[in-house]
Formats: C-alpha cells, sequence, structure tokens
C-alpha cells in the first residue's frame, strides 16, 4: 500500500498518510476550492488501509479552520472510523488545536460526541 503526501496551500492542509505507521497527520486550514477533489484520495486511502490491513489506524490532527464542506468530509471520515471500531478495529484520533481558537475545540468536541473510539483533543502548549 503507498503513503499518501499531500503539500499544504493556504487554503488545505498538509496530509500525510503513512502505511508503515498506520498514522494519518492532517495540519492546516481546509477550505478547498473543490472539497470533493481534495478529500476523496483521502478517503480512498483510509478505505484501502482499512479493507487492507488490520493494524491500528491513528490520526493525529493539527486543523485551524474548517468550512462547511471539510467539516462533512471529516465527519465521513470519522463515520468509517466509527464503523471499523464497530467492528473491532483499533483506531484513534488525537486533535491537537490552538486555544486561542476556541471554535476548532468546539469543534473537535462536536465531533467526539458521535464516536465511541478513542479521541483526545488537547490544546496546543
Amino acid at each position: 500500500m503507498n503513503n499518501l503526501e499531500i503539500a499544504q496551500t493556504p487554503s488545505t492542509p498538509e496530509v500525510r498518510a503513512d502505511s508503515g505507521q498506520g498514522r494519518v497527520f492532517m495540519s492546516g486550514d481546509s477550505y478547498p476550492e473543490n472539497p470533493f477533489d481534495f478529500f476523496q484520495p483521502i478517503i480512498d486511502w483510509i478505505d484501502d488501509f482499512l479493507k487492507n490491513d488490520d493494524r491500528p489506524l491513528a490520526f493525529d490532527l493539527a486543523l485551524i479552520y474548517l468550512n462547511t464542506s471539510s467539516i462533512r468530509a471529516m465527519m465521513d471520515i470519522f463515520d468509517r472510523l466509527e464503523e471499523s471500531h464497530l467492528a473491532g478495529r483499533s483506531v484513534s484520533v488525537d486533535w491537537c488545536y490552538d486555544p486561542d481558537n476556541e471554535r476548532v475545540g468546539e469543534l473537535a468536541e462536536e465531533f467526539k460526541e458521535d464516536c465511541t473510539f478513542p479521541f483526545t483533543i488537547a490544546p496546543r502548549s
């Protein structure tokens, strides 16, 4: 399975998905012009990893801003993780946010409410 790397732009986060480590890292702002084009490779990578690898999958998030379409895409990702977790798969999310940006912390808490897998939210020091 291949790794996935997407360079950060002013409107999209950096994304690194490492199949060897079973980790996905996303950092930055997310308000892509075409959210489907941006998020589909990430969702495809997640689906492929969950289907073809039985190791744990961990997400490390340092997202600063998400527009509505990015929120929907993240909901789709978390739904996939939840489904896998309920099927016995080890998945987790660690979301680090800027304490000066309370809205992102609140958004992470809203996501966490719908998830039963380990989901840690912490302000960046």
